[in-house]
């Protein structure tokens, strides 16, 4: 097919893969302090929220998959094109690589103000950024089968994390879940929405599934991470909810992080500093598919090879990380970040797959008349 992805035997990758990529590429920053945000919104109902925001990602990840199965080698930018031709087609390439590269900065940027909080407050912000930047060329100039390895390493070394959590359970109060239903419906879909920054990512569906070998087993896999991550933050939420008061909660910007806080063992006496070190193995996935991602929809517009690509790409957002200081600067990237996102992660897919379908349809029909 025109535009499809061009690749070797040795670039494909098993579809049972796709659940360490897409639970990696979800399971980020945002872990650390989404239970505030959302609880803003829809109160002691925020699990509501979290399950309903994780049954949005499969409704989403239906239409992707659908979408992508119509056009078989083809990744989104070359789907783009199909479409709607080279000129408008490479304006939404150009579009979606400036998504990407936000979300690696804003991945990048609030994991380096979470180390500047809790564990070195007078390190610098650029020597954080150079330090992180040169992993991810690192891992980047590996390629995608060394960027999928360590998405599932990242997955498989994170998982002594999740019995932490056993601490704070100890000291919950289940009286705090109630009422139930207290929250309209607005104020529910509100947390969903709020939910969006946090629960993003899955969308690198749109690029890597061409390098997937049996794509007919794709769904399965992909489904089942989006489940896992939905179960995560639901029970990390149902935690926080009862281990916190609503004001306390309110106050709380990395509640995660306050509940790894309270953990003791004799050996270790603040295990939240290991937490945050350790946490740059969970997000070394999201960076690293999210400018491999970028990577290939610009190689779709000009070329470029790799090691210039990521060097130039790495100074811009060394500048950004520079340029952003404070917490309300950051937070308030953070908010403008997730309004667009929200439309290009849950709004878009449904829009691409309608209008895939119709043309599709529209050109059977053509053929059919001539």
């Amino acid at each position: 097919m025109k535009n499809s992805v061009q690749m070797g035997p040795g670039d494909m990758i098993p579809a049972f893969l796709l659940f360490f990529i897409v639970h990696s590429v979800q399971l980020g920053v945002g872990i650390h302090g989404f239970q505030r945000i959302i609880y803003q919104e829809a109160k002691q109902d925020a699990w509501i929220s979290i399950l309903l925001a994780g049954l949005a990602t499969h409704i989403v990840a239906i239409f992707m998959l659908k979408t992508l199965k119509m056009y078989g080698m083809n990744d989104l930018y070359g789907i783009h094109q199909a479409i709607f031709g080279k000129w408008i087609g490479n304006f939404l390439n150009v579009l979606y690589i400036l998504y990407l590269s936000t979300a690696f900065f804003a991945v990048l940027r609030n994991y380096i103000e979470v180390v500047q909080t809790w564990v070195f407050p007078n390190l610098n912000t650029w020597f954080l950024a150079v330090s992180l930047l040169f992993i991810v060329i690192y891992s980047f100039t590996g390629g995608l089968r060394v960027i999928v390895g360590i998405s599932f390493f990242s997955v498989i070394l994170s998982i002594w994390l999740f019995p932490l959590m056993a601490f704070p359970m100890k000291y919950v109060e289940l009286g705090h879940l109630l009422p139930v239903l207290e929250a309209d419906l607005m104020e529910i879909l509100k947390g969903v929405h709020s939910m969006t920054f946090t629960i993003i990512g899955f969308e690198i569906l749109y690029v890597i599934y061409p390098y997937v070998k049996d794509k007919e087993h794709a769904k399965k896999p992909v489904h089942l991470a989006l489940l896992f991550t939905t179960l995560i933050y639901l029970g990390i939420m149902l935690i926080t909810l009862t281990f916190f008061s609503g004001e306390q909660l309110r106050k709380t910007i990395w509640a995660t992080l306050s509940l790894f806080g309270i953990v003791k063992f004799p050996f270790v006496e603040r295990i939240e500093y290991m937490v945050v070190c350790f946490w740059m193995l969970i997000i070394l996935p999201n960076l690293s598919l999210l400018v491999w991602a970028a990577f290939r929809g610009t190689r779709r517009l000009v070329e470029v090879n790799a090691f210039k690509f990521v060097g130039l790409f790495s100074l811009v957002i060394f500048i950004a990380s520079i340029l952003l200081k404070t917490r309300s600067q950051i937070n308030t990237f953070n908010d403008y970040y997730s309004r667009v996102a929200f439309y290009i992660a849950f709004v878009y897919p449904i829009i691409l797959f309608a209008i895939a379908a119709a043309t599709r349809k529209f050109k059977r029909h053509k053929e059919q008349v001539e």
